[in-house]
């Protein structure tokens, strides 16, 4: 069970860590999504190393059993956004990459739907309480966005930062 003090951990890092190739394309990753550090990528790659394996593990079953869990998968993942149709197969979900989950990120979301003027400038609004979904505030930016709560962001009510929207709309 484990101590609640120390919870789970969420990734796992590099096999090689001083690999060239995959150093560069980890900078260039964090730069483009404004992660705080490779950790938050390191988190998004074994998320989708796990729903891979998962996805390769059903290959194995017998085929009811398969159809079954597969829809289950395809389902949780078309709402969380990851895949763009229901009727997805497992060869959509093993052709996800990092960037799939990297774009479900509420910083990049909240930089998308144009409430920030810059990546960096959505995980300062997100971290200091500006930024909602339905009505709550979030204020972590590795919060994975659903398709159901995309429509619900929106700047905090109780916000500073939306009185000076509604004040430059009024103009």
């Amino acid at each position: 069970m484990g101590d609640p003090k120390k919870p789970k951990k969420k990734w796992e890092g590099p096999a090689h860590p001083w690999r060239k190739d995959v150093l560069l394309q980890e900078l260039e990753l964090v730069g483009k999504y404004g992660l705080r550090n490779k950790r938050e990528l390191w988190i998004a790659k074994t998320f989708l190393r796990r729903i891979r394996a998962n996805a390769r593990g059903m290959l194995a079953l017998p085929p009811e059993e398969r159809r079954a869990r597969e829809a289950a998968l395809v389902r949780r993942l078309y709402k969380l956004g990851l895949l763009t149709s229901p009727e997805a197969t497992i060869d959509d979900i093993l052709s996800l990459t990092v960037e799939d989950i990297l774009k479900r990120r509420l910083q990049t979301v909240v930089y998308e739907k144009g409430l920030a003027k810059s990546i960096y400038h959505a995980r300062q609004l997100i971290v200091h309480g500006h930024i909602a979904i339905k009505g709550r505030r979030v204020r972590s930016p590795g919060h994975l966005v659903s398709r159901d709560e995309e429509e619900n962001i929106e700047v905090y009510a109780g916000s500073p930062y939306r009185k000076m929207i509604v004040e430059v709309g009024q103009r």
